[in-house]
Formats: structure tokens, sequence, C-alpha cells
């Protein structure tokens, strides 16, 4: 749909209103408050076909330990591959490269610490019977800073994912959920 260019006192009526509210590109979907020292916390309902693509961010949490946060799409046991990017040290500049092999979680999906904690995830088909991506550009844990992607090779549909700290727990916070309204 074009987009239309309103002039100085011409009327916008409620049908221009609800065509350029419903065509517009991020979706609310849900969001999900994060308990208290939980070691995992799972969100359901968060995929459907109404979408194929989404965005999921965790703000304003907690981790007890300084590491990693994982996701895991559903029920998946294997077939997720990837790379993690980044820096050990922020001091340094040796860039390092972690891989998954074949894992059951997306394990550089986010990271954390007592001072906070944070995910910002972009995820391409996890509701469609393709391969689901994951990307990730905002990971920091420790003094480790750096850049994710994967893809979850089975063909599967999901609706629900977890977060969980490759270590300790996770308090607080808020996941929430938008989708990429189709064209």
């Amino acid at each position: 749909m074009a987009i239309k260019t309103f002039t100085t006192a011409e009327v916008l009526t409620a049908a221009d209103t609800n065509t350029y509210l419903a065509n517009s590109g991020l979706v609310f979907v849900k969001s999900q408050t994060v308990g208290t020292a939980v070691s995992s916390v799972t969100v359901s309902s968060a995929f459907s076909s109404t979408y194929d693509n989404y965005v999921v961010t965790y703000q304003g949490g907690t981790m007890s330990a300084d590491t990693a946060l994982k996701l895991k799409l559903g029920s998946t046991s294997s077939g997720v591959y990837g790379a993690f990017i980044h820096t050990p040290s922020y001091l340094g500049t040796t860039v390092q490269n972690v891989g998954d092999n074949n894992t059951a979680f997306f394990t550089y999906a986010g990271g954390g610490n007592s001072g906070g904690a944070t995910a910002y995830l972009y995820l391409a088909g996890p509701n469609t019977a393709t391969r689901t991506y994951l990307t990730s550009g905002l990971i920091n844990y420790s003094t480790v800073f750096g850049t994710y992607t994967a893809a979850h090779y089975a063909n599967d549909q999901h609706t629900a994912f977890t977060f969980e700290p490759f270590s300790g727990t996770i308090t607080g916070g808020t996941i929430t959920v938008y989708g990429y309204r189709k064209a």
C-alpha cells in the first residue's frame, strides 16, 4: 500500500487511520514478566501464523551469574547451528568464535549479570515449516561483547520459547514479543 500524504486542513477519517495503523510495521504480540530467581522462563503463545518474523526483547531483569542467556524453541532437542563472534574482554582486540553444533538451544541469545540482563533478537520463521533463523546483536556478560547468528535446521513450527541462563537464575524484567506485519 502506498503511503498517503495528508495536507493541511484535510480530514483524517477513521478509515484512513485504521488502514494506516493496520499496515504498520512491528505489532505488539505479548509481554511476560519474569519471576524471582527462576532457572528458566517459558513464553507460550508467542508465535503464530499471523506473522512470519518476530522481534523478541528482554529488558529490566538481572541474573545471579555473569553469563549468557540461551533460547530454546518449543521442545527442540537438537538441530541448532550457529556462531557467537565476540571479544573476550572489552579491553582486548582479539576476536573469538564459539559455535553451536547440533544443540538444543540458541546458546547466545542474550546475557547479563546482577547489574542487568538483556536480549534483543530477530527471529525469522519460528512458526513456519522452514528453518528458523535467529540473530542477536546485543550480547554482553562479564567483559564479553558480541553478536550471534544461528539457525534451527528442523522444519518445525513453534508457538513457544524458553529463556534459560547458562548458570544461575534470572529475576524480573519483561520479555516482549513483536510480530512483523505481513504486506
